[in-house]
């Protein structure tokens, strides 16, 4: 995350306008989000000639920018939404700042002028699908931008007195829950009078980007069959769900055993699962909390949507589970079975002062 006292700055190639901003990560709390605010500095020889626009965009692009197949271009506005900075509107001291706008409009002088935006409620979080080695071009991905630009009208944009500036939303855990997430099933096999019970739990609901995952693992074996090759996984599920709805299961973090649970015998362990983006660098598709340029990022955290909001305007969403296989073997031929647990992999909120030592 953006570290704090830090002021990001972007000027244009002509050097007629500077963008500040106090912070490109903006939280979604879930009653709120928070608002997108700054100062932009504007040369007086541009501001006698022509207008000086902000913009806030949310853009899913689905492949490369350019792809238009039969009419239909894999790309779509979420959000865009314009304000005019200069001419003023309404006097800017008049205007209530922020206490960051405040001191960057006491700090750069009269040439600086404040813009802010509210977040509406219903966009998805930033997120990524990580490109292969081999891609060109944009990669998919939900992306927001505040682009600065001058013109006689807002629809007029002179791309040398322009700047863009990529920004975040994201979402921290909504905090501990005293749930404790089980999952358990029978089966049942032909010419096996009794079945085969395996249980999983989870710890905890939420895991924090870097937290080791434990899984407890019962496997009460009363039937004829032998249990082995026992494989336990993480895996995360993303769904393209505004224009095919694709989806994508990607293993992040798997164990392979040596364990196996004869007739009439049980198994009770714990086994231990690391979901890291340094464990899974370049396999093309996983989904990735949508990286800043020159920041490094982590897996993409578990996608939380509102009741009242429909999963198609989304983009991609993203959850995980914890899954089980295993072979059963008998007289009559071998088959697999699994189950499957799900649960949320987040970012700690800050404010809760929890810290996990986080290895990508």
């Amino acid at each position: 995350m953006s570290p704090k006292h830090v002021v990001f700055k972007k000027v244009s190639r002509d050097k007629s306008l500077s963008v500040y901003m106090a912070k490109r990560d903006f939280v979604d709390h879930g009653d709120f989000v928070d608002p997108v605010d700054g100062v932009i500095v504007i040369d007086p020889m541009l501001r006698r000639a022509k207008k000086v626009y902000v913009m806030l965009s949310c853009t899913f692009r689905y492949g490369r920018q350019d792809v238009d197949v039969m009419g239909v271009a894999f790309r779509r506005d979420l959000l865009l939404v314009t304000r005019q900075v200069y001419p003023e509107l309404q006097d800017k001291d008049k205007l209530t700042h922020t206490k960051t706008q405040k001191k960057l409009l006491q700090k750069l002088g009269p040439d600086a002028f404040p813009f802010f935006f509210e977040f509406p409620d219903h966009l998805p979080c930033s997120v990524a699908l990580q490109p292969g080695p081999s891609d060109v071009g944009k990669k998919c991905a939900v992306e927001f931008e505040v682009k600065a630009f001058c013109g006689h009208s807002q629809d007029e944009k002179d791309k040398q007195s322009s700047v863009r500036l990529s920004i975040r939303k994201i979402q921290f855990s909504p905090g501990d829950s005293d749930r404790v997430p089980v999952a358990e099933t029978t089966f049942e096999f032909l010419m096996s009078d009794k079945p085969l019970r395996v249980k999983l739990s989870l710890e905890k609901e939420t895991f924090y980007h870097g937290e080791p995952v434990r899984v407890d693992v019962e496997i009460n074996n009363s039937s004829s069959r032998n249990i082995k090759d026992i494989t336990l996984s993480v895996d995360q599920v993303t769904n393209i769900v505004l224009y095919s709805n694709d989806k994508y299961v990607k293993s992040v973090a798997r164990e392979e055993t040596m364990d196996s649970v004869p007739p009439g015998t049980s198994l009770k362990k714990i086994y231990t699962l690391f979901p890291l983006l340094i464990h899974n660098k370049d396999r093309r598709g996983l989904a990735l909390d949508g990286p800043l340029k020159h920041e490094d990022t982590n897996l993409a955290s578990s996608s939380i949507v509102k009741q009242e909001v429909l999963k198609e305007v989304q983009g991609i969403l993203v959850t995980y589970k914890v899954v089980v296989k295993m072979m059963a073997s008998g007289a009559v031929g071998s088959s697999e079975v699994s189950l499957e647990l799900p649960f949320r992999l987040m970012n700690p909120n800050p404010e809760t002062g929890k810290l996990v030592h986080i290895s990508c």
